[in-house]
Formats: structure tokens, C-alpha cells, sequence
């Protein structure tokens, strides 16, 4: 076992933490698996117990825990099975573990990610809310504590790979003039804007490009995921939002640039697929085979870029707004689109709902500092209620309709 990377991974069930454990699993001496987690894919998780035998295994129901625990010593498995939240950040901030895959959906990954950067681990950053809702605290606690925070978004992924070395997050210094993210536009960037309203959730998680979660692919139908991206990048890469520009490309082959005060703009390009930029982390600085295809430039011909449409992504532009803003208004805005997809993917509302929602949210919530984690937690439990008291008022039965549909892995 002695110099194998020994890794958390938050989330496995997820469609990161799936492509996490395929990289893996093409170097098995590289790496140890210490823990998985799950919401309540109790079979896969089992299925993933077998093949990778770690020494923890994670879920949030007792029912479940118990189940899997039965499952686990049927098949003869030394594996310990841990249950609910605080479970989650003990096995992020296990002493033999050095990395930890921070793939859980949305906000309710944020305190597992947290602990694991305070116990200074090597965090690899899947979960964007986490940077979304406490940006100040987490990179706070990761300098505080030396761990590292390796995007795995394949945005921030390609930007981190575009910048100097040596980057410090001064422009100036590093010849940044500014970042460029990219995005497909989604299955409905060319959907004529009338035809939006009937949409289904089957149509909106049928990305043109990327195999993704059900949460994830309605963000990206309504750009907020891009929206998401921008506050991170803020964060991620201490830049200024004015210098965080997004450019709609269809191909997903360009996963985002870095232009220079010389005119240079450097690119990272591959095949959309989430392996190549885990498997970046996975190794970093070193490079290993993710498994995937090589890009061939001539059989894709061409590449296309164009300016987003504000008036068909709405989203783009309040995330946009609720990072000027700052304080707990990034949280409200995240915690608001939380609920109005899970709504959305319940059948409760339709697609251009989602950001009426959001909107009328941040437009009746006070913002205030979010200097510690309670702020952060308090602020994302008003947004919610807002926007569930919105959701009643539009449908009566959908605050219990969405809650019963809730996503997550």
C-alpha cells in the first residue's frame, strides 16, 4: 500500500463519483480507496463495496445503513458502515486519508467539503455550492490549514491548467487580463423562446454533449450552472467578477480560456468527458490515462462561439448579480434554484419558472454577512422557505411534491 494516493470519495454514486472509480480502477497502483458515500443508491454503493473494498462505506438513513451493513456481511466484506450527515465528515478528515472527492450534488455537500479543507486534505472540488455559498470560508480554512483545492469542474479545471504556475490571483503580476468560461448552451439554446414554457424535465436532462445528474443538466438547460461557475471562479481563482466573461460553444471541446495583457489567449481543449479533469486531480502534477477518447480536430471540422442570451438565460445574469452583491446573497440565490429544480423535475413548474422564482427570491430577501458557517446555514434555510411559500402559492400541494423528488447521490 506504501505511496498509493489514499481517497474519500463524497458522493460515489453520483455521476462524478462513478467516473472517479473508472479512473481508478486503470491504476490500481496508484490508489487506495478509504471511504464511499451515498445518499440512497444502497445497490450500487454495494456493488462498488465489492470491487474497490474500502474500509468505510457512508449512507444518511438508519433503514438504509442497515440494509447495506446485511448486504455487506452476507458477501464476507470487512467494511464498517457509517451513517448520516456527521458520518460524511468523518470520513473526510479520516488521518489516512490524504484526498478527498467532494462530488456530493448541491449544498448538501458543503460541510463534509468544509472539514476535509480544514483538516487539510487534498480536496478535489466537484461540489461548486461549496464555493458558491462559502467561498471566504473554505479557502480561508484551506490556507489555513495547507490543503488543496484542485478543481474538478472542467471549467475550472481548464483554467487551472491555462494558468501560470506561479498565479497568485493579481492580474497584474501574472499578465491576467481575464478568464473566459465556456458553455454549451444546453439542449435549448437554439428552442425558439415561446416553446420554453412546455419543456419537460426528460428534455432538459438530455445534454447535447455531457453525461450528467439529473440537478446538474437542468442548471446547464438553464445556464444557472455557468451562474454557479462565475461566483467559483471568483473565488477559486481571486479575480475580479468584471474579468469573468462566459461564451456559449456548442462542440463542448474548448472547457474555458485565459486571455493575457499581451493578447494571448490559452485555451484547454478535450473530448467532454468528467474523466480527463479527475483524472488531472486524481494525479496532479503528474498525468495518467482518464480512459478517454483522443480528440481528433479534423473529423470535428469546426468550432463555434457565440455571446450568451440573457432574455433565454435569466439565470446567467442573477448569479451574476448575486455575487455584486456578495454577503449571504450567493447562498439565497443557490438555495433558491435548489428548490425551484427539484420542483421543476417534480412536474410542479415549468423550465422558465425556475428563475422567476430565483428572481423574486433575491428581490425580497435582506442580505446580510455570511462570516461563519451558522450565517451560511441560516441564510440558505430562509431562501428555501421563500421559495417553498412562492412554490405554495403557485401550487398548493408542491412544497411536499418537490421535497418527495429531491435529487442527490
Amino acid at each position: 500500500m506504501s505511496g498509493k494516493r489514499r481517497l474519500t470519495i463524497l458522493g460515489s454514486t453520483g455521476s462524478v463519483g462513478v467516473s472517479t472509480l473508472e479512473v481508478v480502477s486503470l491504476h490500481p497502483e496508484k490508489f487506495e480507496i478509504v471511504a464511499l458515500t451515498a445518499r440512497n443508491q444502497i445497490p450500487l454503493l454495494f456493488e462498488q463495496c465489492l470491487k474497490h473494498r474500502p474500509r468505510f462505506a457512508v449512507v444518511l438513513e438508519p433503514s438504509m445503513a442497515g440494509d447495506l451493513g446485511r448486504r455487506l456481511r452476507e458477501a464476507g466484506l470487512p467494511c464498517e458502515v457509517l451513517c448520516g450527515l456527521e458520518a460524511l465528515e468523518t470520513v473526510a478528515t479520516l488521518p489516512e486519508v490524504d484526498s478527498v472527492m467532494a462530488a456530493i450534488v448541491g449544498f448538501a455537500g458543503l460541510r463534509s467539503t468544509l472539514a476535509a479543507a480544514r483538516a487539510g486534505k487534498r480536496v478535489m472540488l466537484a461540489n461548486k455550492e461549496s464555493l458558491v455559498t462559502a467561498g471566504a470560508l473554505l479557502i480561508d480554512a484551506a490556507r489555513a490549514s495547507g490543503a488543496q483545492l484542485l478543481p474538478i469542474d472542467s471549467e475550472h479545471n481548464a483554467i487551472f491548467q491555462a494558468l501560470p504556475a506561479s498565479y497568485s490571483g493579481e492580474p497584474d503580476a501574472a499578465g491576467v487580463r481575464r478568464i473566459l468560461l465556456t458553455a454549451s448552451g444546453g439542449p435549448f439554446r437554439i428552442l425558439p423562446l415561446r416553446e420554453l414554457e412546455h419543456v419537460t424535465p426528460e428534455q432538459a436532462c438530455a445534454h447535447p454533449n455531457w453525461v450528467m445528474g439529473r440537478k446538474i443538466s437542468v442548471d446547464s438547460a438553464t445556464m444557472m450552472n455557468k451562474g454557479l461557475e462565475v461566483i467559483e471562479a471568483h473565488w477559486l481563482f481571486n479575480i475580479a467578477p468584471q474579468s469573468i466573461e462566459v461564451v456559449i460553444h456548442p462542440e463542448s471541446i474548448i472547457h474555458s480560456l485565459v486571455e493575457y495583457i499581451d493578447g494571448s489567449v490559452i485555451a484547454q481543449l478535450g473530448n467532454p468527458d468528467m474523466r480527463t479533469p479527475i483524472a488531472h486531480a486524481l494525479d496532479y502534477p503528474s498525468r495518467i490515462a482518464a480512459g478517454v477518447p483522443f480528440l481528433d480536430l479534423a473529423r470535428i471540422g469546426a468550432l463555434r462561439f457565440e455571446a450568451p442570451d440573457l432574455q433565454r438565460f435569466p439565470c446567467l445574469r442573477l448569479a451574476y448579480q448575486a455575487l455584486a452583491a456578495g454577503g449571504s446573497a450567493p447562498t439565497a440565490l443557490n438555495a433558491a434554484n435548489e428548490v425551484a429544480v427539484t420542483a421543476f423535475l417534480s412536474g410542479t413548474i415549468s423550465l422558465p419558472r425556475i428563475a422567476a422564482i430565483i428572481e423574486d427570491v433575491l428581490s425580497e430577501t435582506d442580505f446580510r454577512p455570511a462570516r461563519k458557517l451558522e450565517d451560511i446555514m441560516e441564510a440558505d434555510a430562509r431562501a428555501r422557505e421563500a421559495a417553498e411559500r412562492m412554490l405554495g402559492r403557485l401550487h398548493p400541494r408542491s412544497d411536499s411534491r418537490a421535497k418527495q423528488h429531491a435529487t442527490g447521490s
